[in-house]
């Protein structure tokens, strides 16, 4: 005897057949071709005037994505988007918060602080060391964040599908710096492509026909869009960019040494450049290299940083490159987050970096 078939509930279309897992804001976001906070404020009916204007096309292009997809809002996110605290989350990626005043973190958190008082927030803080930090696996392993009303997160690498998971499920989130392989995430950055390009082009401008960039060998997009800049300015300049112009290292201060840096200056190098990460990696090998080796900055060799210098190593001379605008990225941050958090359509362009003259590069001597 043929059994009959459930019917849908009233108001609520059915999953997609072999679908089991429940559709999110992302999905109806890019069915519809909208943003994710465009899909929040049709889905939440907000009607109080204050939000932005949504025409009626796109509002319906909304309602029948989600319709498609089955798509149920989470009642539980739904109670925390209306229990607003004032509250904003930082989070990072490191197994302690970076408060020392010489942690290339502290003046994102300088300026993230100032713009969240101005805008009258207070600050909670987390840290990856007891999520496991970048390595942080799991359904819930950034669950604590949902204590704020929205999070900011700083860290060079971080755990992609739990970042995704939060987006997903409509939670208002900002990366600190470039994240545009994680779909439907908030980032803020630093136009690493302009500076650098024109560091490059300093040093040809200089006389410099062979420059090396000494790199971290990972994908982080800020290390990806520094080559990318590097690489142009060559290009644009004449001067020779192919493979033998990166240096990707595992590990900077085992991989850079003195021989190595003897080598390629005696294969014709007059010009080396780091990347600024976090750690500062690159830059003290390649600066403690060439030291080592007995070569004079810059009468015997060039030397370029792609970022502001490391906070521990002042003292010595200022490094040609360019100087990234931290306090106004944490700024940024806020404002973005703060504007999700209130669910309205927002963005910030990228923040140019400053050109450094610096006393480490000048005209090759011979």
């Amino acid at each position: 005897m043929e059994q009959p078939r459930k019917r849908a509930k009233p108001g609520r279309s059915p999953a997609p057949a072999g679908r089991t897992s429940r559709p999110r804001q992302a999905e109806v976001a890019r069915l519809a071709g909208v943003s994710q906070a465009t899909v929040s404020l049709v889905l939440s009916a907000r009607g109080d005037g204050k939000g932005p204007t949504i025409s009626d096309e796109t509002r319906q292009r909304v309602l029948d994505a989600a319709r498609s997809l089955g798509y149920v809002p989470d009642p539980a996110a739904r109670r925390l988007a209306a229990a607003r605290n004032n509250l904003l989350g930082v989070f990072s990626f490191t197994a302690t918060f970076p408060t020392d005043v010489q942690h290339s973190y502290y003046p994102f958190l300088v300026g993230v602080e100032q713009e969240a008082a101005a805008r009258g927030y207070d600050l909670v803080l987390f840290t990856g060391s007891s999520s496991g930090g970048a390595g942080a696996t799991g359904p819930d392993a950034l669950g604590r964040v949902r204590l704020a009303d929205g999070c900011l997160f700083l860290g060079r690498h971080v755990p992609r599908a739990e970042l995704k998971r939060l987006v997903a499920d409509g939670y208002p989130v900002v990366h600190l710096g470039r994240r545009e392989e994680l779909e439907g995430l908030a980032w803020v950055g630093a136009d690493y492509v302009s500076a650098s390009r024109e560091v490059a082009t300093h040093l040809a401008g200089l006389g410099h026909h062979r420059i090396v960039l000494v790199r971290e060998d990972d994908d982080a997009p800020a290390s990806t869009d520094r080559q990318q800049g590097f690489l142009e300015g060559l290009a644009a300049a004449g001067v020779a960019d192919g493979p033998d112009a990166v240096l990707r290292c595992a590990d900077p201060g085992h991989d850079i040494t003195p021989e190595r840096v003897r080598a390629l200056v005696a294969e014709g190098v007059t010009a080396f450049v780091a990347e600024e990460t976090d750690t500062g990696a690159a830059w003290r090998a390649l600066s403690a290299a060439v030291q080592e080796a007995g070569l004079s900055c810059p009468g015997d060799v060039s030397l370029g940083l792609l970022g502001s210098p490391p906070a521990d190593l002042a003292g010595g001379p200022v490094p040609m490159g360019f100087d990234i605008p931290r306090h106004r990225l944490g700024a940024a941050a806020v404002r973005l987050l703060a504007a999700l958090v209130a669910g309205e359509q927002a963005d910030e362009p990228l923040v140019a970096c400053e050109f450094r003259s610096g006393y480490t590069a000048a005209a090759p001597s011979t």
